[in-house]
Parts: C-alpha cells; sequence; structure tokens
C-alpha cells in the first residue's frame, strides 16, 4: 500500500494558473469572498457569508487558533547589505512555542537566512525602540545546514520578551507567490479574527473568511464549534519538486489538541465534521493516527510523531474513530495531561483513509502541491472539475483568494 501511494505522479496535480488569478490583497470584507459548493456531486456558487446555508444540520466546524509571528527580520549590514533573517521554530524552551515567546534574552531558532553568503560571522544589529525603552537586537548565527541556520537572538534589558522583539522588529511572512513586501493592513487582514496562540509562519487561510457576526450565526444556527492548534511551518509552501511522492520530505509541524476538545470529537462521531482548512484537517486526522499508534505501541509518555508515511502500512483493520479518540484520552488520564502535544508530517493523498473529516472549507491551492493531494484524497478526481469550474467564473485563487466547501 506504502509503494502504491509513493508512485503517484505529481504531474496529475497539475493545473494551469495565470498570475493574474492570484489573488494579491484580500477583499475590503473578509466574508464577501466567492464561495464553490460541491454538494450531491453537483459544483455551484455564492459567497462565503452564506455558508451556513450548505452546511449538513448541526455540524462540527473545527478551527486552527494559531496566530502568524511577525517572523521576518531585516537586518542591515554596516557595508550595507541587507539580510533578511525569518524564524521557523524555536530552539529555545524545547521547541515549545509558547515558552520560546516568553523568554527573555537570548533565544536560539531554527531560521532561514536570505542573501546568506554576505553573512559570513559576525553580529548584526538592528535598533529597536520598545515600550520607550532603547534596546539594540543583535543576531549570531551560531551554526548552518543545509536546511537552516541555527540564529541566537540576544538584547538588552534581557528581560524583555521575545514576543515583545517581534512585536517591533518582525514583519508578517507573506506567502513567496504574492511577489509584494508585507504592508500595515496585512498585520490585520492576514491573521484570522479568532487567532490566539503565536507559532505559525502561514495563516490558516480558509478562516481568514470568517467574521465574528458569521461566526455567532453559524451557531445560531445549530453548528458548533471546536479548536484545536497546528502551528503551520514555512514547508506549507513547498511544492512538490519530485515525479513521484515518494520522493518528497513532508514538512513536520506542532500540534495541540485540548483533552476537552478530543472528548467533544468524540461526543460528535455521528455529525458531520468539517474542518475549516486544511491544517484542521491536518490536524484531527494526526489526531486518529495518534490514538492508532497508542493502540499498537503501548501507552508510555513519550515524543508522539506522525511519520508521513504512517496511515498507509497494512493493517487487517482499522480502530474506529471513537476508539482512536478514546485511547487519546487513556494515554492524557494515565499521565495527567490536559492537553495532546505532538509533531505531525502526516501525507494526506490519494488512498490515505479520512477517519475523522466529513467535510471541508478550504481555499484553492498551488498546482503541485501536498495541499492539492489532501483535498484529492477526500473528493477524488473531482477536484478538477472544481478547479476548472473556479478559473471559469472569476475565482481568486491561493493565500487571499476565494474558498470552497466541499462535502463529498
Amino acid at each position: 500500500m506504502i509503494s502504491n501511494v509513493q508512485n503517484i505522479n505529481i504531474a496529475e496535480y497539475d493545473y494551469p494558473l495565470p498570475d493574474e488569478r492570484i489573488a494579491k490583497y484580500p477583499l475590503a470584507e473578509r466574508d464577501a469572498s466567492k464561495l464553490l459548493i460541491l454538494k450531491d456531486n453537483q459544483i455551484s456558487e455564492n459567497h462565503f457569508r452564506n455558508i451556513g446555508d450548505y452546511l449538513p444540520e448541526k455540524s462540527v466546524l473545527v478551527f486552527n487558533e494559531t496566530k502568524v509571528v511577525r517572523a521576518r527580520l531585516q537586518f542591515v549590514k554596516e557595508s550595507g547589505a541587507a539580510i533578511e533573517v525569518f524564524c521557523l521554530e524555536p530552539i529555545t524552551g524545547n521547541g515549545d512555542y509558547q515558552l520560546a515567546f516568553s523568554a527573555g534574552s537570548p533565544v536560539e531558532w531554527h531560521c532561514l537566512v536570505g542573501n546568506s553568503r554576505r553573512w559570513k560571522d559576525g553580529l548584526l544589529t538592528m535598533p529597536l525602540d520598545i515600550k520607550g525603552k532603547d534596546v539594540i537586537l543583535k543576531a549570531e548565527r551560531i551554526e548552518k545546514t543545509d536546511a537552516y541556520s541555527v540564529v541566537r537572538f540576544s538584547w538588552e534589558p534581557a528581560d524583555i520578551s521575545f514576543a515583545e522583539v517581534l512585536e517591533t522588529a518582525g514583519e508578517i511572512p507573506l506567502p513567496p507567490y504574492l511577489h509584494r513586501e508585507a504592508e500595515p493592513s496585512d498585520r490585520d487582514r492576514y491573521q484570522t479574527v479568532f487567532a490566539k496562540y503565536e507559532g505559525s509562519v502561514a495563516a490558516p487561510t480558509a478562516s481568514l473568511h470568517l467574521t465574528k457576526p458569521l461566526i455567532a450565526k453559524l451557531k445560531e444556527q445549530g453548528h458548533t464549534i471546536e479548536e484545536v492548534t497546528l502551528h503551520v511551518g514555512a514547508g506549507t509552501f513547498r511544492p512538490v519538486a519530485t515525479d513521484t511522492i515518494g520522493e518528497h520530505e513532508m514538512h513536520s509541524e506542532s500540534i495541540i489538541v485540548k483533552k476537552q476538545c478530543i472528548e467533544n470529537l468524540r461526543d460528535n462521531i455521528g455529525r458531520t465534521i468539517i474542518p475549516v482548512g486544511t491544517t484542521s484537517m491536518r490536524t484531527i486526522e494526526s489526531v486518529y493516527w495518534i490514538g492508532v499508534m497508542l493502540l499498537e505501541q503501548g501507552f508510555e509518555e513519550r515524543n508522539l510523531h506522525v511519520n508521513q508515511w504512517f496511515p498507509y502500512q497494512d493493517r487487517e483493520k482499522l480502530p474506529s474513530a471513537k476508539e482512536s479518540l478514546e485511547a487519546i484520552l487513556k494515554y492524557l488520564e494515565m499521565h495527567h495531561l490536559d492537553a495532546l502535544h505532538a509533531t505531525t508530517a502526516l501525507m494526506i493523498a490519494p488512498s490515505c483513509p479520512i477517519m475523522m473529516t466529513k467535510a471541508l472549507i478550504t481555499n484553492f491551492h498551488q498546482p503541485k502541491s501536498t495541499l492539492l493531494l489532501l483535498v484529492s484524497a477526500l473528493i477524488g478526481k473531482k477536484w478538477k472539475e472544481a478547479y476548472k469550474f473556479a478559473l471559469e467564473h472569476d475565482f481568486r485563487f491561493l493565500s487571499y483568494g476565494d474558498s470552497c466547501l466541499f462535502i463529498p
């Protein structure tokens, strides 16, 4: 089964996307975006603010509460050379984002470095004014690999948190395909209205269409909301560059799901569970596979990680979603934990069993991307018909673009 999925040719997930169809800016009103609906095998269109009219009765919507970090730092050397340092994930705090952001000086992060050849050694510095205090931010590269650089950031006064440093010095990391610099308006619009936990370098873009009044309306219509956290990594923008997906290494991302949420999902298995965005789907499907892992490998406390090919292993029978969630609840109770903390490199591709997700709200994704594979895993080859419809009916594509509701 693993070899079957690994042999999928990524060229089958290509489509023509003219640059003018990529939305460079968001609409003035979040919920004014267009909505493509695939329901009962038919495709239609409306506006996102009317999405409640198309949801199955008493659906369970899963939101990703991650918050985009101002992760791009622009330094200028004395020579005039511009060096961009893009914070990917913390080393400080054992990779715990909240600990890393609350930490004072110094902190260490895995980073991408732009114009790297112009930064051979030495310190980069940036003067800042943080709440009326003169602060000098310093960056020192202490290790370099093919994948990333380890950068140590330091500043005085040392009791200022790194979150405050980034809030002052950093820029919102817009997707590279927008081909523009972040503007002040992006600080609000490239963030969901319910963003809570800092840690992402990209927004869960399907949720950018939601407004607080629309969320209230959905609740009034009888739908419920569950919150999870997946901190989106820079790998989400990386297209599959190999002929077959078996050669593509999935990026790993951190997930946090509270015990109460897992209990609620277990109790609502019979209802239509709809992730809002691929990150929410990746989270709840990873949660299922973590339960399978516990049932297969035991309940001792350890770092829980979903390998990208774990779902494709040959098994006589898979546990039900309820059995898997109950295994996780047993694990949390055994180890006195109030939330599941894990990492996932899960690749959701055609032939991957979809165990939690009954429908999906999402944006339109890049050609030859793992996100397009995920959509195909849920709705099959119907994705081609949906994307053709969108291109012919003036839908806007990618992060700031329009949305889809896929009900297979």
